[in-house]
């Protein structure tokens, strides 16, 4: 395929929604009848919108399927993938969008409480994604029940493919076939805590991953490939250019940014450092709203290797 026939340099699969998000002073909330908060507020995007935003806001031609409810949260993130330039074509559940109330205290951790609302036969329409499957670089799914369907068929387009495990303790049967049958495998280190290494080892050995990346907030990031030796390499963390407000979008802006790099041929641990810029800046508003651009990302990280 030529240059000129691609669409996109990144299409996203599944992961989008609301945010409502609570302020509180401290986590966890002492157990009380009422608490004083606060504005509520509501944010469009979880971890699909999150990455589609992030890498379109750096310049990327991003394109976004997911399966929204025909409500007023669907209205929600069609207006937000609108307003961020995003191609996103949905497919309508009759289940809803999903949604999530996340507590944030005062240094910007959060507590996530999700409506997984997808039933279980829920599926996306093949004549919505083939066409863009065929169409696309590279693939990034959100590990949604109904992504895991779209496997076999971007294996038999050989579309390289990424996915975030988030918080999976390499136990968890949901997480399993995306850690296996994906290229570019992202986790987060306090699901497995002192196991990831370990983890990060398996997801190599077992699966078709060329790469593994595990965050780990205020200490960094590892970096782990088929051809680097046993130990993850660590990338240090990144100071957020203004006060944390809302950590919110931080992992999603990373893949971001490592995607960035990725696209830009950066090997493994620049594409880390673009993403532990990109994660920090993320910290810096409320509701993943603080999209860095890619003059901006690589002003960062000009700084950081002076």
């Amino acid at each position: 395929m030529t240059q000129q026939q691609w669409q996109y340099d990144v299409l996203v699969v599944g992961g989008s929604g609301v945010d409502t998000v609570v302020r509180v002073d401290s986590l966890p909330v002492p157990f009380t009848d009422s608490v004083q908060v606060g504005p509520i507020e509501e944010w469009p995007g979880h971890t699909g919108g999150n990455v589609a935003l992030g890498t379109r806001a750096l310049g990327l031609e991003v394109g976004f399927l997911d399966c929204v409810g025909d409500d007023r949260t669907g209205a929600q993130v069609r207006e937000r993938l609108a307003e961020g330039d995003v191609d996103f074509v949905p497919s309508i559940s009759p289940a809803g969008t999903r949604r999530a109330v996340n507590l944030v205290d005062a240094t910007g951790r959060r507590m996530s409480f999700y409506d997984a609302r997808d039933p279980d036969d829920l599926r996306m329409p093949r004549d919505l994604y083939l066409p863009r499957l065929r169409r696309t670089r590279h693939v990034h799914l959100s590990i949604m029940n109904f992504t895991r369907f779209l496997f076999d068929d971007i294996e038999d387009l050989g579309v390289p493919v990424s996915t975030d495990l988030h918080d999976w303790d390499g136990l968890a049967e949901h997480h399993r076939e995306f850690a296996l049958r994906s290229d570019l495998v992202f986790l987060s280190a306090a699901g497995a805590g002192k196991g990831t290494p370990a983890l990060m080892r398996e997801i190599l050995r077992a699966g078709r991953a060329h790469t593994v990346v595990a965050t780990a907030g205020a200490d960094g990031s590892y970096v782990l490939t088929r051809d680097g030796g046993s130990s993850p390499r660590h990338v240090p963390a990144v100071a957020p250019p203004a006060p944390v407000v809302d950590s919110n979008g931080a992992g999603d802006a990373y893949v971001s940014g490592f995607l960035y790099g990725r696209h830009s041929g950066r090997d493994v641990l620049g594409c880390a450092q673009l993403g532990a810029i990109a994660g920090a800046h993320a910290c810096t508003a409320p509701g993943s709203t603080a999209l860095i651009t890619a003059d901006a990302l690589l002003a960062a990280d000009r700084a950081a290797d002076a």
